[in-house]
């Protein structure tokens, strides 16, 4: 039986999938399997990856005929794995020795649906250790317990799908998947799920995976309408959330980091082209005024004056003709 299935979508990563591939050498082991999905590449990456599936131990490589975005192409891996557990991997990060070995028997361990880990930050040489801002390790808990306060970072707000362990009930449970075809904050919508419905997890003090930042292809480096997709996702986050029996109580947490992140996205407005900044705003004000009226006033009063002033002043906005992210 496959113990481990790790899931790695990969799209035009020529320069980095080699070191991705070469850390997943020193991760084998004979009941793992490795996922590689190709996400219609244009450059040499299905080239990489082809030899890779001959030469990697485990290696399954699977290529889309249509470039889906990153959500897809772990939908993709997620449907192709056959192992207890699952992970993820991105096609441009890279792994200690041995990591998996590690996280496989923290989760033997501990019994839980998932498990959180701590990684290092990697920009250019520079190395930054990121720890789940969750107290208690090793110490099994209610997902749901951990998302509040809402004034406070919390585990939902440390949503990278990599940093971490999953066990197939949560799969069979319909919690595991994303959201086909957000191209960016996938994982907003998706942790928050897993925080509300799945019934136990835990962070442990594993560090194994190293996350580049800042790399040119990265779309958090790039300025286009792709970007905009965080208002999709965030808008999930409120509708799913507002459904939930706790929805008083989650709510304020929930709004207020939409608020937060939209603000950071307006505030580097510069970086977008015009159509797409007029876009940002015309989307962000529409979105304002969806939020639960009485809960976004009172996240704004609790930002700073200066972000708190530049979404006041979006919420008062003219209804514009457009209210959807093409």
């Amino acid at each position: 039986m496959v113990k481990l299935s790790v899931i790695v979508p990969f799209y035009n990563v020529q320069q980095y999938a080699p070191d991705t591939l070469k850390s997943l050498r020193a991760n084998v082991r004979e009941d793992f399997e490795f996922i590689l999905v190709d996400d219609c590449s244009s450059d040499e990456t299905p080239e990489i990856l082809a030899r890779a599936e001959r030469e990697l131990p485990g290696a399954v490589h699977v290529r889309h005929e249509k470039n889906g975005g990153l959500a897809t192409a772990r939908n993709t891996g997620i449907d192709a794995a056959r192992g207890e557990y699952l992970t993820f991997l991105d096609g441009d990060d890279w792994l200690a020795p041995g990591y998996y070995e590690q996280l496989v028997a923290s989760m033997d361990e501990l019994g839980t649906d998932f498990i959180r880990t701590d990684h290092v930050q990697c920009v250019a040489r520079a190395r930054t250790i990121h720890r789940v801002p969750h107290g208690p390790r090793g110490v099994v808990m209610r997902p749901r317990d951990a998302i509040l306060p809402a004034e406070r970072s919390t585990s939902v707000d440390y949503a990278y799908a990599w940093a971490g362990i999953y066990h197939r009930r949560l799969v069979e449970r319909g919690l595991l998947h994303f959201t086909d075809g957000l191209r960016t904050a996938e994982d907003r919508p998706w942790i928050w799920k897993l925080h509300r419905e799945a019934d136990s997890f835990a962070a442990v003090g594993l560090m194994g995976v190293y996350y580049r930042r800042g790399i040119s292809s990265s779309l958090t480096q790039i300025g286009d309408v792709r970007q905009l997709d965080f208002i999709r996702a965030f808008d999930q986050v409120i509708e799913e959330t507002s459904r939930d029996p706790a929805a008083d109580a989650l709510l304020p947490k929930a709004v207020r980091t939409y608020c937060a992140i939209m603000a950071h996205h307006l505030g580097s407005i510069e970086r977008f082209e015009p159509p797409v900044a007029r876009k940002l705003r015309s989307l962000s004000s529409a979105a304002l005024r969806r939020m639960p009226q009485d809960v976004l006033r009172d996240a704004l009063d609790g930002m700073d004056v200066q972000r708190a002033a530049r979404l006041r002043r979006l919420r008062r906005r003219p209804a514009a003709s457009h209210t959807a992210v093409a």
